[in-house]
Parts: structure tokens; sequence; C-alpha cells
């Protein structure tokens, strides 16, 4: 067994070596941080209003949107609900309880991060939400 001795040394400089060589690869240095991502604009609201205690409606939102963009009501995000047509047009599905009462709702859109495809999974844009609309319940 003595004759396995000298092979220890050697065995660990290899380790050393791999260990900072893997390390002088920078796996962090190589990644770009996201970018700011599409900035969605709510142009429009269609309807524009409704009456308290009405019934249920299909509301119709305008412009710049991304494909899985999301349409929030009164801040809460309305993903079972948001239908993207096109990019310059969202419909969302207003439940009767949502206009139970008088008052303004704030409507905006968030058009949704993207992970990124660089190496490392680098890269990427962040969310962007937009500036808000009012709907009114009358």
């Amino acid at each position: 067994m003595k004759s396995l001795q000298p092979l220890k040394p050697v065995k660990t400089a290899l380790l050393v070596a791999l260990i900072a060589i893997s390390v002088a690869c920078g796996y962090s240095s190589k990644m770009t941080p996201p970018v700011a991502g599409t900035m969605p604009t709510v142009s429009a609201l269609s309807p524009n209003s409704a009456t308290a205690g009405g019934t249920a409606f299909t509301l119709t939102v305008g412009t710049n949107f991304a494909a899985k963009a999301i349409v929030n009501w009164n801040g809460t995000a309305q993903t079972a609900n948001t239908t993207f047509v096109s990019a310059n047009q969202l419909t969302v599905a207003v439940p009767a309880s949502a206009i139970g009462t008088a008052g303004a709702i704030s409507v905006t859109v968030t058009n949704p991060s993207t992970s990124g495809t660089g190496m490392y999974g680098s890269g990427g844009m962040l969310a962007e939400t937009s500036s808000a609309m009012d709907f009114t319940v009358n």
C-alpha cells in the first residue's frame, strides 16, 4: 500500500485545479440581468362604466399588450378571466360581484416577465404594469 502514497498529492493537486478552473469560469459574471419589458398602455375601456348591482359583462381593454398580459381589476390580477385577443386588445370577464357597489375601479394591465434564454438562463425581461385607468360603477 505504500506505493499509492505518491498519488495522493497528485489527486489533491488535480482536485484543486478543477475547482480553480470552475470558479474562474465566472458563471455569475456571464449572466446578464433582465431588461425592462414592454410597457403596456390602457388607452380605452369598453364599456367604461356599469351600474352597481348589475350583471356580469366582458370588459375590453386596449393597447400594447404581450401575449400573456393580465388585466388587474382594482389591483387583483384576473389571471383566469383575461383573454388575449391581439397586441391591442384584451378582454376580461367581470363577474356581477365585482360591481356590487358604486365607486371607481382601477384597471391596469401587466405584461409578464420572460425568463432568459441566454447562456446560463441570463437575460429576459421584467414584468411591466401600465398606468391605471378608472372604470366607474354608478
